[in-house]
């Protein structure tokens, strides 16, 4: 155990423990924000069953299987084509801490631990920004899902204390309570879908072990996904931040901004989705031992999960168009067809017709779309190609 455990009390991050699944479902239940929400995914959903099966759920593992379980594959089952997984073979017993690229605010953990739930594994506790806790009813049900909460927006003196407090709760959970986790490998997602894991993330899981840096990464079993959409349901929303962000350096998004991203990317087509499950990283971690800098160590071992999360994305014929369109390029021709390409076109041109700003730069916007699309390929080319 880590010898900072007894140091904190993790009640404003934690997510609920069994015996508390009781009360914090009546919470769930008494948020007024709650129906109209489920309703707003689920048209025809009946209340009274709803609170009947929610009170039903004893466990968080109950909660878990019954409710989210359902939830999700009820949204999956009309806005996306497929959702699969390959790699599971590379999960061991142990508990692990799972670290992927960053697509989705909310479906990207929430579709692990359907397809984990699926292939036969335990479904993992998940990392939140609490700047997601927009509603009060968001609250309860994150940590009924087995959520836990990262504090976002802290002055610099209170994110060192809270980072600690993460990580030795990460630490604890993986190495007492044998629960993995889920984190992003960065904060928030990645915008342009360039993928790379922050320095911070790692600095910040090896603050919680007893041992060195190395070490306490080590005792964290990572083992890094990627995570591949054929279509990003925010992409125009991710575009118009671009172009938001280059014309007034200060702009910030809105709590409704969140919102809206949350709600796009659950309700809209998201295509094809894929989840690789890439190799644990401790072997490689291994041939770090007589690294001594720190800051380079860091660097490496981020440098250790983007290239298993490169080497491992599915590409669907936008990938390759995009890229060769940005590229001006005709590399990839025999990846699509001729109807795809233009079909792919039009998808972007329809996206385009969403963005509805002061001064809309058009040509910047669907430059950052096709950025979108083609950096995983990009970067997947980048590890591969001698």
């Amino acid at each position: 155990m880590s010898k900072n455990i007894d140091s904190y009390n993790y009640d404003d991050i934690r997510p609920v423990n069994d015996d508390e699944v009781s009360a914090a479902i009546e919470e769930l239940i008494a948020c007024d924000g709650l129906e109209p929400a489920l309703r707003y995914v689920l048209p025809s959903l009946d209340w009274e069953a709803l609170k009947a099966t929610l009170r039903s759920c004893k466990t968080k593992k109950q909660f878990k299987s019954i409710i989210s379980y359902n939830l999700v594959l009820t949204v999956i089952q009309s806005t996306a084509k497929s959702v699969t997984i390959s790699g599971g073979e590379r999960i061991t017993k142990e508990a692990c801490t799972f670290i992927s690229n960053h697509r989705d605010i909310v479906l990207d953990a929430a579709l692990l631990n359907v397809l984990l739930h699926d292939i036969g594994h335990e479904m993992t506790q998940i990392a939140i920004g609490d700047n997601l806790l927009i509603y009060p009813w968001i609250r309860p049900f994150f940590r009924l899902n087995n959520s836990f909460f990262v504090k976002r927006g802290l002055a610099v003196r209170e994110k060192l204390e809270a980072s600690k407090k993460l990580s030795t709760y990460i630490h604890h959970t993986i190495t007492e309570t044998k629960d993995s986790v889920w984190i992003a490998q960065r904060e928030g997602r990645a915008k342009d879908a360039n993928d790379t894991t922050q320095t911070s993330v790692l600095k910040m899981l090896t603050m919680g072990g007893d041992s060195d840096m190395l070490a306490n990464l080590m005792s964290l079993n990572i083992v890094p996904i990627a995570i591949s959409y054929e279509y990003d349901p925010c992409d125009y929303l991710k575009a118009q931040e671009f172009q938001q962000k280059r014309d007034n350096p200060g702009f910030e998004k809105s709590r409704r901004d969140d919102l809206l991203n949350m709600e796009m990317g659950i309700l809209n087509d998201k295509g094809r989705i894929h989840f690789t499950i890439a190799n644990p990283i401790n072997k490689t971690l291994k041939t770090l031992a007589n690294q001594t800098n720190k800051n380079e160590l860091i660097t490496d071992v981020a440098a250790m999960i983007d290239k298993e999360i490169y080497k491992h994305y599915r590409f669907y014929p936008c990938n390759y168009i995009a890229y060769d369109l940005l590229y001006d390029s005709k590399r990839f021709t025999a990846n699509y067809t001729e109807q795809e390409f233009y079909d792919f076109q039009a998808y972007i041109q329809k996206q385009l017709y969403k963005i509805d700003i002061p001064g809309k730069d058009e040509p910047f916007l669907r430059s950052k779309i096709l950025e979108m699309y083609s950096n995983p390929l990009k970067n997947y080319l980048s590890v591969t190609e001698i």
